[in-house]
């Protein structure tokens, strides 16, 4: 089995207006350090269109129908002064839910040892009704029902090392007991959550905020003291992350100085617990990350790590 890779220029579609940070030029940079030799043993697929249905095992019917609704004919429409769509935003928005579910079904099946999905847009903002933080739909809430729902998974823990908390990945499992949610994340930050004593209502929520000016070290310390018990003691079937990029020292959204080491370093570490209590299955998607190099380089040592499983 290789490592499964899902891009697709069609995640480019995505549109954003001049100058905002979340540009289809990060996919364009992540496809360019991903065709280097090293990489060459990835097992590769576009990407697969969801149904509008797929988005409700994390969102209501009406606000899927609304956000699918609100795709402009031309120009943009704003969800929020951060959170805009384009002509082929919920097309392509559908196609980041069908990869993560494509994602999880050839890693629960066996047809592959692991995936990273680099699709757009992202997902760990989108609360349960709302759009917000450049995220339409929740891919990764999506793909952790999807794995429940379609393999029998009994638990599911998701990393997210994104800079900003993913509040709606949270908020979608706030009092869900059979999925673990851990996040570390500068504070305070965007969008203001995230904070040691939200925990849920089952003790599932777990966050181990960074404060500006941390860098690998202190990343590390928090991940084996906070994270990597709860995931162990969790058991799950399955691994998700939240793979933003954005606490790279390089970026400009954020203050945290991580390198890509630290990336690579955390990898290894889920996918230790991983082959010790899943049979090694990780799903990871593409979260922030908003300097050009500091993701690619950032991506390429994630990736080379999964392919070492």
């Amino acid at each position: 089995m290789s490592t499964l890779l899902i891009e697709d220029p069609l995640f480019r579609q995505h549109v954003m207006p001049e100058g905002h940070p979340e540009r289809p030029a990060r996919l364009q940079a992540i496809e360019q350090v991903l065709a280097q030799d090293q990489f060459r043993a990835l097992k590769r697929e576009k990407s697969v269109r969801a149904a509008p249905e797929a988005a409700e095992l994390a969102h209501p019917a009406d606000y899927v129908r609304r956000v699918l609704a609100a795709a402009p004919m031309m120009d943009f429409h704003y969800f929020d002064g951060d959170t805009p769509m384009s002509p082929d935003s919920a097309d392509v928005a559908l196609h980041a839910v069908g990869s993560a579910q494509r994602a999880v079904d050839a890693v629960m099946t066996g047809e592959a040892k692991n995936a990273f999905v680099a699709c757009r847009p992202p997902g760990h903002h989108a609360e349960t009704a709302t759009a917000m933080g450049f995220c339409l739909f929740n891919n990764i809430a999506i793909a952790a029902r999807h794995a429940r729902k379609a393999h029998g998974a009994e638990r599911v823990a998701i990393v997210d090392w994104d800079v900003h908390h993913g509040n709606g990945t949270q908020d979608i499992f706030w009092g869900d007991k059979s999925v673990l949610f851990c996040s570390t994340h500068e504070m305070p930050l965007y969008p203001g959550t995230g904070d040691l004593r939200e925990t849920g209502d089952h003790n599932t929520i777990v966050n181990a905020p960074l404060r500006a000016g941390d860098d690998g070290s202190v990343f590390a310390d928090s991940f084996r003291s906070v994270i990597l018990p709860r995931v162990r003691a969790f058991a799950p079937d399955l691994i998700l992350i939240s793979a933003g990029f954005d606490a790279h020292e390089r970026d400009p959204l954020a203050n945290l100085r991580l390198v890509e080491r630290d990336f690579a370093w955390a990898t290894e570490e889920l996918m230790d617990i991983a082959a010790k209590r899943c049979n090694g299955r990780v799903v990871s998607l593409l979260e922030g990350g908003y300097d050009l190099k500091g993701l690619a380089f950032s991506v390429a040592a994630h990736v080379d790590r999964l392919m070492g499983a």
